[in-house]
């Protein structure tokens, strides 16, 4: 069979990748439900009252400052997706899919070098 290395090496990138996952799928809910809250902000009309809820009291916010901080945690949270990164392994957001191109071909190639070793 295969040396332990391999395996542990097999084993740490497999960590990684679910650990990175993990990390992108937080960042896409948060995305999807600022980008929501964006569009209602837009629907608003300019006198429209507007509460943000600080632990447990509703503050109210002005509009336009409300519009300004979710479009910057919006672009804060799409700058985040450029920082979590899968090492070696080439990663590509496309119409809010993740396809990891090498991954399982590196996964499939170490899988048959243990299975021939």
């Amino acid at each position: 069979m295969g040396s332990p290395s391999v395996l542990k090496e097999l084993q740490r990138e497999l960590e990684n990748v679910a650990k990175n996952h993990q990390v992108r799928k937080k960042y896409t809910i948060q995305l999807g439900e600022n980008e929501l809250v964006l569009k209602e902000l837009d629907l608003l009309e300019e006198d429209a009252n507007v509460y943000k809820l600080i632990g447990p009291v509703l503050v109210k916010q002005d509009l336009a400052e409300a519009n300004a901080n979710v479009r910057k945690r919006i672009e804060y949270i799409s700058a985040e997706f450029s920082v979590v990164g899968f090492g070696s392994i080439t990663v590509m957001h496309t119409s809010g899919k993740i396809f990891c191109k090498d991954v399982l071909s590196y996964i499939s190639m170490e899988l048959f070098t243990l299975l021939i070793l």
